[in-house]
């Protein structure tokens, strides 16, 4: 009898703990699912999930270390430890788990980038797809999809592409036979061509042989940067052909013999393209171009949200408010299901 006794007194013992531990399960999953549908269509609801349910379990955990039958001694002694390695951890997580996870965190607060931007890293080049709590996804030019750690974007100087606009510049090396007057008004010229606008040009080096200029515009519609950078180089090309002005280093030596009339410039070609090239960016940055879809309108829905929220507006226009809210829900599900797929396939 006392030996039972014992057992049953023990076993009484554990009875919180395992309270403690069903109580937690059942709100880690109950969580889950009513955070899984409140955040579906938020701006941040991948990251903020994660973190939220990462932050919980980390609670529920010293909850459940709280609940265990032991001495009051031997629990502090396990919080303690916990706390060790929990400071541990941060400090030596550089290049660990925690280390991208902070840096993660410290992407978001800033708001430095947004799926559909253009950035330069180190040497990765291309458009931001996804923003995650560990990665952040970026699609080349050539349409490769790269993963970076987190640790690495905040470590490393990092160029975003604004999206109110950029500077295209190109350069080229020019004789001194040239006035710089010609040489500005051409390139110019040149740079509205390409559909660049605020255009100017900078002296950017006299050499020994040639003058280094550099043609810069703004360039509004960041979307066609790839195409832009190329087409201002063609019309820098044909309106110095154009004008008679040989693109050429001039201590040029070849064994031909030519005219003394004669510039070494292509004749121009008056065929007509019979057909259209393909913007490469429609191409390469697929991916990216969704996800900025997407991005955009989540953030129209916030905006619908809020203010429908503020209730000022008359039935009438909350009604339509609501509509269009429901629309874009819509659209938004079917983007998402079409990249779920997209993934699935590729």
């Amino acid at each position: 009898m006392d030996l039972l006794t014992d057992i049953q007194t023990k076993a009484l013992t554990f009875i919180p703990v395992l309270l403690t531990l069903t109580g937690v399960l059942i709100a880690l999953g109950l969580l889950d699912r009513f955070l899984g549908r409140r955040w579906r269509n938020q701006h941040e609801a991948a990251f903020r999930f994660k973190l939220t349910m990462l932050v919980l379990t980390l609670v529920g955990g010293l909850a459940v270390v709280i609940a265990l039958p032991v001495s009051d001694a031997l629990r502090a002694q396990l919080l303690s430890l916990i706390g060790i390695l929990l400071s541990a951890a941060i400090a030596f997580s550089s290049t660990t788990f925690i280390g991208n996870m902070m840096a993660g965190i410290m992407i978001r607060v800033i708001k430095s980038i947004r799926p559909g931007d253009f950035i330069t890293i180190d040497q990765v080049t291309g458009r931001v797809t996804e923003i995650d709590l560990l990665h952040t996804e970026v699609q080349t030019e050539d349409r490769d999809l790269i993963t970076v750690p987190n640790l690495f974007m905040v470590t490393r100087p990092m160029q975003v592409v604004r999206s109110t606009g950029t500077l295209v510049a190109a350069e080229v090396s020019l004789g001194y036979d040239v006035s710089r007057f010609d040489i500005s008004e051409l390139l110019n010229k040149a740079a509205e061509k390409a559909g660049l606008s605020d255009a100017f040009v900078h002296v950017r080096d006299l050499g020994d042989f040639s003058v280094l200029y550099r043609v810069s515009g703004l360039l509004l519609d960041v979307k066609s940067l790839i195409s832009t950078r190329s087409r201002l180089r063609e019309c820098m090309l044909d309106a110095l052909h154009e004008a008679g002005i040989e693109i050429v280093s001039p201590t040029i030596m070849t064994t031909r013999a030519l005219d003394p009339k004669s510039s070494i410039r292509p004749q121009r070609n008056r065929k007509s393209v019979s057909k259209a090239q393909n913007a490469p960016e429609d191409l390469a940055f697929d991916k990216a171009e969704e996800a900025a879809s997407i991005e955009e309108i989540r953030q129209l829905i916030v905006g619908i949200s809020a203010r429908i929220k503020e209730e000022k507006s008359s039935h009438e226009d909350l009604d339509a408010l609501k509509d269009q809210k429901q629309k874009l829900e819509e659209q938004l599900q079917e983007a998402e299901t079409r990249r779920k797929e997209a993934e699935q396939s590729g």
